[in-house]
């Protein structure tokens, strides 16, 4: 039935396209995004663009970047190790990352291990706040994060390398290259990752022993124009990578976890006069091998793959007025040690509609249902707007339904997973204040949200754990992001910095929910002359609770990270670039989770070519 209704809708818009093709031709531009949703339909909700420099400056990992850097907060099994983000007060599962538009959460988990995703490999990387379920599906309701292969129709050819290495044998390389002309693009790189990770404690006997990893990263992404209206591109990435689980005590078992996944994605686009179309076709493949004792042959394992069909049809009904239609098709099927063989069909159709009353005003609205073998989807929606009061103060406001799906893990898992389990369902209502003065981007933006049948696993009366919904969550806080740049004859200035305060409560305890903090706060200071560059960057936590009933006695406290670098540029067109980089200067002793302490005062010294 669910793969029925989406042939219906499939024909019904490849009809309209049908009809469109005698219609005035539009020239394709010379920038394709691969997140059309994202640039089009975002304007009311808070969008944070984290530069190339930023991205460079910051250790390969997804973690690093997006926590010296945003408002989210994590949590690290220790340096390396699996990394889980909370985003506006909720759990891992509810942020999404995207790549290239497409949903990667894992099926199994339903969270991407943002330690597990190099950053080096996309052109952009952008982190929007706030309920995105219509345009990205499950998990959307903290917020999600965009990974972006751009292309790009110049002729241009470009190469670049980076190699980064410090201590504790840690070393990350990445070689990329670029190729294009005014019809093909290419772009490509790839990226290793590796260290020992076997730092000494801070104030404290012992080294993190068995911390040991590495990881693989293949990107590749092609564009070609067919033609003036139409265009082909193509993205794939390879991830292999395997990490040696750091030990709690000298006398623990070493373990070891394997991830070897694999995306392909093929997109093709038109413009036909007033019509936009595009069609992706996803494949996409997870997979991983746990090894409870690496002295041991045995281990567990599981995957899923996925097939996603994805149609979008632009039109634009007059100057100001565009509307999209979205017509979706996902099939998983896992198959593991503790899930068996297990699959499920998801169709949805989407409805997005954006109206500019004039040059300042402007609003947007969109509609999603879907249709499932498994469970029923509510009605989603999600409505907002902006208007421009003058240059200074723009004002925004957004309110929408979101919700997460139960995962694999949760549905099928061998004598504990319940098929009987409800979507997560979260109502969040959000005003953005942006103000701009000069050089000077401030921007206040405050949040309410309201989850209910929350998913956890609780012990049950045979002693096992098994999966409902039980928990109604309320949240509630206030995000700053600060921009400022001057420049000063030679000399030039960048700051930046976030601030966010978060109220995540149950509502039936009153507890703060655990591994949120009240408080974070992170800065940018960058400063550059002629050749030589230096920047300072700040991390605040604050303390957080690691158990449901708020016991302080298990309170992790508050810890400030500050890192220090500097580089200098030997050539006339920014093509050799030598640098050097102190983590944690200040030597803290700090860990994200109980005995799980990471590392001290690091130096890491790097070289990057560009030719």
């Amino acid at each position: 039935m669910t793969r029925n209704k989406l042939f219906l809708y499939f024909f019904l818009l490849l009809c309209q396209c049908v009809l469109g093709q005698h219609d005035t031709i539009n020239r394709l531009k010379e920038v394709i995004v691969s997140d059309k949703q994202l640039k089009t339909f975002s304007n009311t909700q808070s969008i944070q663009r984290l530069s190339d420099t930023l991205i460079s400056r910051s250790q390969a990992s997804l973690t690093s970047l997006l926590n010296y850097n945003t408002v989210i907060y994590f949590k690290e099994n220790g340096l390396g190790m699996v990394s889980s983000p909370s985003f506006r007060g909720t759990t891992a599962q509810q942020t999404v990352v995207v790549w290239n538009g497409i949903n990667i959460n894992s099926q199994l988990l339903g969270q991407t291990d943002f330690n597990t995703v190099s950053t080096r490999g996309f052109n952009s990387i952008d982190v929007k706040a706030g309920g995105g379920s219509i345009v990205y599906g499950s998990g959307a309701i903290g917020g999600t994060i965009h990974l972006n292969n751009d292309l790009k129709f110049t002729d241009s050819f470009k190469n670049d390398l980076q190699i980064y290495y410090g201590d504790f044998n840690t070393l990350s390389a990445t070689y990329g290259i670029t190729a294009a002309t005014n019809k093909i693009s290419f772009d490509a790189s790839f990226s290793r990752n590796s260290s020992d990770n076997d730092f000494k404690f801070v104030k404290k006997d012992g080294r993190n022993s068995n911390g040991e990893y590495y990881n693989n990263t293949l990107d590749v992404a092609f564009g070609y124009k067919i033609n003036t209206r139409n265009s082909l591109k193509f993205y794939s990435e390879i991830y292999d990578g395997e990490r040696h689980f750091s030990l709690t005590s000298p006398n623990a078992t070493k373990t070891k976890y394997q991830d070897y996944n694999i995306r392909n994605l093929l997109t093709w686009s038109s413009a036909i006069g007033k019509f936009d179309t595009d069609l992706k076709l996803a494949y996409i493949t997870e997979h991983y091998s746990y090894f409870e004792d690496i002295k041991r042959d045995g281990f567990t394992s599981g995957g899923v793959k996925s097939f996603i069909a994805k149609y979008n049809l632009d039109f634009k009904l007059a100057e100001n007025i565009k509307a999209t239609t979205v017509i979706d098709y996902t099939s998983n099927k896992g198959q593991g040690s503790g899930i068996g063989e297990s699959s499920r069909e998801i169709a949805g159709v989407s409805f997005f509609w954006k109206h500019f009353l004039s040059e300042k005003w402007n609003y947007e609205g969109s509609v999603r249902k879907e249709f499932s073998d498994v469970y029923k989807s509510p009605v989603l929606f999600s409505i907002g707007s902006n208007y421009n009061f003058s240059k200074l103060y723009e004002l925004k406001f957004n309110l929408s339904r979101n919700y997460r799906i139960p995962t694999f893990n949760d549905l099928y898992w061998v004598g504990s997973g319940n098929i009987d389990l409800k979507p997560e369902n979260a109502y969040q209502f959000e005003v953005g204040n942006e103000f701009n003065y000069k050089k000077v981007r401030f921007t206040v933006t405050g949040y309410f949200s309201k989850i209910d049948n929350m998913i956890r696993w609780l012990p049950t009366n045979s002693g096992d754990w098994s999966p409902i919904n039980t928990d109604k969550v309320t949240i509630y806080g206030a995000e700053v992001l600060l921009g400022w740049r001057k420049n000063f004859r030679e000399h030039n200035f960048d700051l930046s910095g976030t601030y966010s305060y978060t109220n995540s409560k149950d509502e039936r305890t009153q507890k703060q929910l655990f591994y949120v903090p009240y408080h974070k706060l992170t800065a940018s200071l960058s400063y550059s002359r002629k050749k030589l560059a230096a920047y300072y960057q700040f991390l605040y936590n604050g303390e957080v609770f690691t158990t449901s009933d708020n016991n302080p006695k298990y309170v992790l406290d508050g810890y400030s990270i500050s890192n220090l670098g500097v580089d200098y540029n030997f050539s006339k067109k920014n093509t050799f670039k030598l640098g050097l980089k102190a983590g944690n200067l200040w030597n803290k002793n700090y860990q994200t989770l109980p005995s799980r302490y990471m590392p001290g005062r690091n130096l890491t010294l790097y070289l990057n070519l560009n030719y």
